[in-house]
C-alpha cells in the first residue's frame, strides 16, 4: 500500500467536502502541494473564492506546501487589497477612470509584501485569516478565527487577533532536526511504512528511520 492517491481530488469516498486542492486549482498564481486538503461542506470551490484581492497584474503568489489541513472558511488576503498610504487619502481614485486615471500610484507607492507562503504539515483552523506576505513555517498550527499578520515560526501554535505564539510545539534544536528530516518530501511508500513514527513523538526514532 502506498497511501491515498494524491491525484484524486476527493480521496474520501462519499465525502466530497474534503478535497485534495492541487487537483482543482488551475490558477498559475496558486501553488499547492500533494495531500494538502480543504474541508468545506459547501464544496472546494469556496477555497478559490476565499483567496481575496488576488489580481494577476499584481503578480504575487500563494504557495502552500504538502500535507496541510485547511479548515472551512480559511481566507487569504493578497497584495491587491493594499491601498496607497503615503499621501493624505487612501482612496483608489485611479481604478474608476473617467478623468481620475492621473491618480495612478507610482511604482513603489502601493505596499507590496511579496508572496504568501505556507509550509508543509501546517494546520489552519476554521475561519482563520492570513494577511499578505505572511510566511507560516512547517508544522505550525493556526487557531480558529485567528488573524495572522506576521510570520509564524515552524512548529509554533498561534492564535488571536493579531495572532501571537501561544506555545512552541518543540524546542529549537528539535525543530532543526525535524526540518532536516522533512518527512513530507519522502516517497509515499516510505511515509506509509513510517506512519507510526510520524504520528508519534519519538524524534530520535524518526531520525533513525530517515537515515
Amino acid at each position: 500500500m502506498h497511501g491515498p492517491d494524491p491525484a484524486n481530488p476527493f480521496p474520501m469516498p462519499g465525502f466530497p467536502q474534503v478535497c485534495y486542492l492541487k487537483n482543482v486549482i488551475d490558477d498559475p498564481h496558486i501553488e499547492i502541494g500533494d495531500y494538502t486538503y480543504y474541508d468545506d461542506p459547501d464544496g472546494p470551490e469556496q477555497f478559490k473564492r476565499n483567496v481575496l484581492y488576488h489580481y494577476p497584474f499584481v503578480g504575487d503568489k500563494l504557495r502552500i506546501g504538502k500535507f496541510c489541513a485547511l479548515a472551512r472558511g480559511v481566507r487569504f488576503i493578497m497584495n491587491g487589497a493594499n491601498h496607497q498610504m503615503n499621501g493624505i487619502s487612501t482612496y483608489p481614485f485611479f481604478i474608476f477612470a473617467n478623468g481620475w486615471e492621473s491618480a495612478m500610484p507610482a511604482p513603489g507607492d502601493l505596499p507590496y509584501k511579496g508572496d504568501t507562503v505556507i509550509g508543509n504539515d501546517v494546520w489552519i483552523g476554521y475561519d482563520a485569516l492570513i494577511m499578505p506576505g505572511v510566511r507560516i513555517g512547517d508544522g505550525a498550527i493556526v487557531a480558529a478565527r485567528s488573524v495572522v499578520t506576521s510570520d509564524v515560526p515552524p512548529y509554533a501554535i498561534v492564535g488571536g487577533n493579531p495572532a501571537r505564539v501561544v506555545r512552541e510545539r518543540f524546542d529549537a534544536a528539535t525543530v532543526r532536526r525535524l526540518a532536516a528530516i522533512a518527512w513530507w518530501d519522502r516517497p509515499a511508500d516510505w511515509v506509509t511504512a513510517h506512519l507510526g513514527l510520524i504520528r508519534g513523538g519519538d524524534v530520535d526514532a524518526l531520525e533513525r528511520a530517515a537515515g
